[in-house]
């Protein structure tokens, strides 16, 4: 116990300096970056994607039996991601990362996980998982379903910060796919050997969708990969001028397409997390992609990088095709315009043996990426064709981490 604390107050003595003085600095460059904003929105476009034809994929190592383990007994896992310090760091206690986990009971069919998610909380060290718990109490969701999001931990309080999306309606008779951002603020409680967090505030809408550039993700039927998106809030705090936004995962209202995806932003005005102004999206795939998924975004030598993870089948049907993987784009200020990274936008993809092994890619600051195992071990068989597999080579696990360098606009895997 004595130990654990010890590291805690050394995080929060020196974090919480460098975060104040990251809020202070550029300050006044928030005009300009609206004003790029206001000015358009940076396509992915076919041209883009068309290049991969000619393109040496970057793969992803395969995962083997020996790397699909249970890290939470009785629970399948996938979409994760860790808790952040304001300047988008994982926050560390005497080595432990602690991170937040979608999560079901692992008797559950796997496609039927989305319709009871939950957020839990859990720590990580040297490959060992430790489950400390779902993240809410229970009913204090407005949806029917806890769906991802990021959260923020303030070292100077002990204010633990969630944005997420509720899917559905609490209380709802027959599953909705609506989905709606919300915040909620409670705090870090550390134990001897585990992490909670209570005190929670009632969770209030924060970013509404405008149904304008937005779509308003209020579908009552659907199925994953086709439906509409208004989920993922990710926060990021920009070094350039202090001010708070959150990315998310949409939808382009004026779209003739089907498939309209959209990374798009909001930000913060004023002190705090209380005010949300909407604002046009960053990036757009329409015509091009249905999902633009847990988008992440991370800056380097002074440099703004966008991730977000899709799949092969979320494509445009007779259109150029990417393989299931995590993308990005790259820009000199947060607000563009964004250049495809490696001219295509591809960063790292599943390997060609084994396509759908993993998903829903995390980067942390320091560029290690996390996902989970999904769909792993079919060696050339297909799930149609053989509807078991989707039970029986379902991972519901974290995956082998691996890590990426960047180079400007280009980038590689490195593979641990």
């Amino acid at each position: 116990m004595t130990s654990f604390c010890n590291r805690l107050s050394f995080l929060l003595e020196n974090v919480d300096s460098g975060v104040k003085s990251g809020v202070s600095e550029g300050s006044g460059s928030t005009a300009v970056n609206f004003e790029a904003s206001k000015n358009g929105t940076t396509r992915w476009t076919a041209e883009h994607v068309a290049g991969l034809a000619d393109a040496a994929i970057p793969q992803i190592p395969v995962i083997e039996a020996s790397d699909v383990k249970p890290a939470i007994p009785g629970f399948m896992l996938w979409d994760l991601w860790p808790v952040q310090l304001y300047d988008g760091s994982t926050v560390i206690v005497d080595g432990w990362e602690i991170w937040v986990i979608m999560c079901a009971a692992d008797d559950l069919h796997p496609d039927a996980r989305h319709d009871v998610a939950r957020l839990r909380l859990a720590m990580f060290r040297a490959g060992e998982w430790r489950d400390c718990g779902y993240l809410l109490p229970d009913h204090l969701n407005p949806g029917a379903r806890e769906w991802a999001g990021s959260t923020v931990y303030d070292p100077a309080t002990g204010a633990l910060t969630l944005f997420y999306t509720a899917t559905g309606r609490r209380g709802e008779t027959k599953l909705s796919f609506e989905q709606r951002l919300f915040q909620t603020t409670g705090r870090l409680v550390i134990d001897t050997d585990a992490v909670s967090a209570s005190g929670w505030s009632e969770p209030f809408e924060n970013v509404v969708s405008d149904n304008d550039h937005y779509l308003v993700a209020d579908e009552s039927v659907g199925r994953p990969g086709f439906i509409k998106g208004f989920r993922d809030p990710f926060h990021f705090r920009d070094p350039a001028d202090g001010r708070d936004y959150l990315l998310f995962t949409a939808s382009l209202k004026a779209s003739t397409s089907e498939y309209n995806g959209v990374i798009g932003i909001a930000r913060a005005d004023g002190a705090g997390f209380e005010d949300w102004q909407i604002l046009p999206p960053l990036i757009s795939a329409d015509g091009i992609n249905n999902e633009m998924e847990r988008p992440v975004l991370r800056v380097q030598d002074g440099r703004y990088y966008v991730f977000w993870s899709t799949h092969t089948s979320t494509f445009t049907p007779g259109g150029p095709t990417g393989p299931e993987g995590l993308y990005a784009m790259v820009a000199d200020t947060l607000f563009g315009p964004y250049r495809p990274m490696n001219g295509t936008g591809l960063v790292a993809a599943n390997p060609v043996a084994e396509p759908l092994q993993t998903y829903s890619w995390w980067v942390t600051r320091d560029l290690e990426v996390a996902g989970f195992v999904d769909h792993w071990g079919l060696k050339g068989r297909s799930l149609t064709e053989n509807p078991d597999l989707v039970i029986t080579q379902f991972g519901g696990t974290p995956a082998p981490r691996f890590r990426i360098a960047l180079d400007g606009d280009t980038s590689h895997i490195i593979s641990s």
